[in-house]
């Protein structure tokens, strides 16, 4: 499918409605005006390169067979123009059946086949199925078992001694203090 915005979506369908055919005196009459000259002219020039709709010599414009393709054509099932029309723009179920001109009832008939169930074996429940669980309830904390492994502790202390030194930086003598933090320096070339 085509990318369409809702403002593109909102001429289109305004075509739709007119018999396939509008002009300036349908836009001015709609709710389209409450986005603007320089927007629908913007929205119209870019239907009109992507070939959505065409102009006519008398200034009107005409819904092309490959806009109708979008949603509004009979070879499209209702389930698929539900969705596009949802993936679209935000519908109650109102809009959706005045949008895709179908009857309420093949439309309501529709979404309940599109509803997911999550019933299926392998699939998470939905919530309706999850009667005992409490959205309020209180979490406790379970304990844990610490499975970390600890690295054995040198048996020999000079090699406790060694490896503080290497940590804090003594066994070179290069750290150096800079704003408050300690920095290793490189060690001083000797040649």
């Amino acid at each position: 499918m085509r990318k369409l915005g809702t403002i593109d979506f909102e001429v289109l369908q305004l075509a739709i409605n007119e018999k396939g055919t509008f002009n300036e005196t349908h836009l001015e009459n709609s709710e389209l005006k409450r986005h603007g000259v320089g927007k629908i002219l913007d929205t119209l020039a870019s239907l009109k390169d992507r070939k959505f709709i065409s102009m006519n010599d008398d200034g009107s414009f005409t819904i092309t067979d490959l806009a109708k393709e979008i949603l509004w054509s009979s070879k499209i099932p209702i389930w698929a123009k539900i969705l596009r029309l949802l993936q679209i723009k935000s519908c109650d179920l109102q809009q959706i059946i005045e949008t895709i001109d179908s009857s309420e009832n093949e439309v309501f008939n529709e979404l309940e086949e599109l509803k997911f169930s999550f019933n299926k074996p392998g699939v998470m429940p939905s919530l309706a199925d999850m009667d005992n669980f409490d959205l309020n309830e209180e979490v406790t904390e379970e304990e844990v078992e610490n499975n970390e492994t600890t690295k054995p502790e040198p048996e020999n202390q000079e090699e406790i001694i060694k490896a503080n030194e290497r940590v804090n930086g003594k066994a070179n003598g290069n750290m150096t203090n800079v704003k408050g933090q300690k920095i290793e320096l490189p060690p001083k070339d000797t040649n």
